[in-house]
């Protein structure tokens, strides 16, 4: 029995996915990011029960926040941007967390700095406050351990291949960094959407993007380019289309993020089927329903697709690129973060 909601929610569900890969399905991943890292600052004492802790979100963080705070005894404030839904809203109210949106913005930068800078006004008029800066404090990796456990023992031996978002670097960083500490051959494979910065498309926009979670238009400092192998660019048709192949294939009803992740898996597969592939659902398709899979009649047959392969970032083009990381052209700025050592 689960003490909490929240342990609960989760844990992931395994499923082999035709031809051949398995998919990491969760309902929101997130609570991995941030269980694990409030947990950390509890044991460490860094916040006490009855603190206020504060974050930006688009919406699952926020969510994975309400619960995690929810489970231990702490108050939860979110700056969000105009994509967190009536849906959310209703539960963040209920759950005892308060949010406040920025101004409505189609410039993903403006949006995204319009919620760091009111972040900055509250930490001034409220210095006890506790921000947790998903996108630049390692402590959220810690909270991936558990799923690198689950897929040592799912997954069988051998070489293996993650595929994933990056969004934050945590994710798919973190679990490849533990799984690699636990020594298996692990090839990390990030999806990205044009215009993201994080590894050099913001040349390359993407107008229709609705996937801003799995990159950004501002650096993270969570992201650690190094642990990665190859990216794989997917704008919004090619990663509409290949969530809902995902769904006609498995059942599986995911967010455009796996559609995205599961087209890059079929293409690496092709590259070499000597490593068993793992890819990341990381949430559901509920939110995606109008802007996406209310037009699956327009999604295109994944049979035909294939990537752009490039070396070098100035030759990214739509609707898919893939390159080997790092570049030809250099590798952006790194700056790695050390992981916070667990504590007992």
């Amino acid at each position: 029995m689960h003490e909490h909601i929240a342990e609960a929610v989760k844990e992931p569900d395994v499923v082999a996915v035709p031809p051949g890969a398995i998919c990491l399905r969760f309902e929101t991943m997130k609570l991995y990011s941030a269980l694990g890292a409030v947990r950390h600052l509890l044991e460490t004492g860094q916040v006490e029960p009855g603190d206020t802790l504060v974050d930006s979100s688009s919406g699952i963080y926020a969510h994975a926040l309400a619960l995690a705070c929810h489970r231990y005894g702490l108050n939860c404030h979110i700056v969000g941007s105009t994509t967190v839904d009536r849906t959310l809203r209703v539960q963040l109210e209920i759950l005892g967390a308060t949010l406040e949106q920025v101004r409505p913005s189609k410039n993903l930068r403006l949006d995204q700095n319009l919620r760091v800078e009111r972040i900055g006004q509250l930490l001034r008029e409220n210095p006890h406050y506790h921000w947790m800066r998903q996108y630049h404090d390692a402590i959220h990796y810690l909270g991936y351990r558990d799923v690198a456990d689950l897929i040592r023992k799912e997954v069988p031996e051998g070489p293996l291949s993650l595929v994933g978002g990056v969004g934050t670097g945590a994710s798919t960083g973190a679990i490849a960094t533990y799984l690699r500490e636990a020594d298996r051959d692990v090839t990390l494979v990030g999806v990205q959407p044009f215009g993201s910065v994080t590894f050099g498309a913001e040349h390359v926009s993407d107008p229709d993007m609705i996937i801003a979670g799995i990159g950004s238009s501002i650096p993270f400092q969570n992201v650690r380019h190094d642990l990665y192998d190859r990216v794989h660019w997917v704008n919004f048709d090619y990663a509409m289309s290949g969530a809902v192949e995902l769904l006609r294939v498995s059942g599986i009803f995911a967010g455009l993020s796996a559609g995205a992740a599961y087209l890059a898996t079929l293409w690496e597969r092709e590259r070499d089927t000597d490593r068993t592939y793992v890819f990341l659902a990381a949430d559901t398709g509920h939110r995606y329903v109008d802007s996406a899979y209310a037009h699956h009649s327009q999604a295109k047959g994944l049979g035909a697709m294939r990537p752009h392969e490039v070396t070098a970032r100035d030759e990214l083009r739509h609707p898919w690129s893939a390159m080997d990381w790092p570049p030809a052209d250099g590798a952006p700025p790194r700056g790695a973060p050390v992981l916070v050592a667990e504590t007992a």
